[in-house]
């Protein structure tokens, strides 16, 4: 990496050695004035190490400077490593290269001066000296770098597929004896007591645009960013084509505090925040994570009641009859009433005069006359359209039991098609 500039620095590396730890002192006093983020950082391992990284990196440069061959810079492999698994940046330790590269070739440079017979030519000298920095924080930038990306990417992909673990464990559900489950649980903290869970499931309004991946991940981003300011733990992927977030937050602190409000109404008012195209599903909160599983049944259902009118529904602001028959519907279809077909090809055939007619007189109490009213009709056309419902099903609608099974069975039929 740096043979070739040796030539032109012979003796350099013992005049050095002597200044080693002058050199230290004041390059690691120059890292922590120029680069913030070194003194801002709560681990206290993390200037310890740069000081022992930084003392390995001189004294690499005096042993090359004696006239030793390059070693394998092992020593930086190791710190970008280091670095890479406290998630410390990286541009903050190049930036103390860049602190070592100002202050190595001033140091340099002056050893080589000092340490020149009368018969060097002080310009090749000190441009000597100058590539020698160059090229040797050049090369330890590069090898700190690739180490650090390298380390990164296998991080990531061993806390995803940490994740997805717990995600699946978490959704799919577990027996409370599966030891490797609990385990799985517990070491990431979701075994705590006094925590409610609740799931949030979210989609586009075109679902198409769920298969294709940077779409996907824009939603997950918009979910996680609409969290990020709210005092609870998401964990948050794909499932089943929808982004799915498993929400967790302190019920209560202690047996003697208050409870907290409730973790699906604090993340409501945050995911209404998320842009149009987003249609997203709440389920209620739930006790323990046995019973996410059924969360995510509640969030899935209240995602199918999503509109954009109402971009978020909370399950529990689901209008019972509505999620009655949303139910139903996908369970009785074999059952329905033999006249349900006749009655909706007559519904279809009157432009919906006829369900429009029994949901009005539902709406108003029974009360024709103020159905009548309701529809801007005369009272005798509500008659006469009720007897016209009675001849085709056989039940009349002006009873209340035929009425609730009129509307019950049509709108059943008519969400199943």
């Amino acid at each position: 990496m740096v043979t070739a500039t040796l030539i032109g620095l012979p003796g350099v590396g013992g005049v050095l050695r002597e200044e080693v730890e002058a050199l230290g002192s004041a390059l690691i006093e120059a890292v922590l004035a120029e680069v913030p983020a070194f003194t801002a950082s709560g681990n206290p391992d993390i200037v310890p190490e740069l000081k022992a990284h930084l003392d390995e990196q001189l004294a690499e440069v005096c042993r090359l400077l004696s006239g030793r061959a390059p070693g394998d810079l092992a020593f930086v492999l190791e710190h970008a490593r280091r670095c890479a698994e406290q998630k410390f940046p990286l541009d903050a330790v190049l930036a103390s290269y860049r602190c070592l590269h100002r202050l190595l070739a001033d140091a340099v440079r002056e050893a080589a001066i000092q340490s020149a017979d009368e018969s060097a030519q002080l310009r090749r000298v000190v441009a000597a000296a100058h590539e020698f920095a160059n090229e040797y924080c050049s090369g330890v930038s590069s090898l700190m770098t690739s180490e650090y990306v390298l380390q990164t990417r296998i991080l990531a992909e061993a806390e995803g597929d940490q994740r997805s673990a717990l995600m699946n464990t978490l959704l799919r559900g577990y027996d409370e004896s599966d030891s490797r489950a609990a385990q799985l649980l517990r070491r990431a903290g979701y075994l705590e007591q006094r925590q409610s869970y609740c799931v949030v499931v979210a989609r586009s309004v075109d679902p198409r645009e769920m298969e294709n991946a940077p779409r996907a991940q824009r939603m997950i981003d918009s979910v996680g960013h609409a969290l990020r300011n709210v005092p609870i733990r998401v964990l948050i992927g794909m499932n089943d084509n929808l982004v799915t977030a498993v929400v967790s937050g302190t019920r209560r602190l202690s047996g003697w505090t208050a409870p907290q409000s409730l973790l699906a109404d604090r993340i409501y008012e945050p995911l209404r925040t998320i842009g149009p195209a987003a249609l997203i599903g709440v389920s209620t909160d739930k006790p323990s994570t046995t019973h996410i599983p059924s969360a995510l049944k509640e969030a899935k259902l209240a995602l199918n009641f999503a509109s954009v009118a109402a971009r978020v529904m909370h399950y529990s602001r689901i209008p019972f009859r509505d999620m009655l028959v949303r139910v139903a519907s996908e369970q009785i279809r074999p059952a329905l009433p033999v006249w349900v077909d006749t009655f909706l090809a007559a519904n279809e055939k009157s432009r919906g005069a006829l369900a429009n007619t029994l949901r009005a007189y539902a709406d108003n109490d029974m009360n024709a006359l103020r159905t009548a009213k309701a529809l801007s009709l005369h009272p005798n056309t509500v008659y006469a359209r009720m007897q016209r419902i009675n001849d085709i099903t056989g039940r009349n609608p002006l009873t209340y039991n035929a009425l609730t099974e009129l509307l019950l069975a049509t709108d059943c039929a008519i969400l199943d098609r």
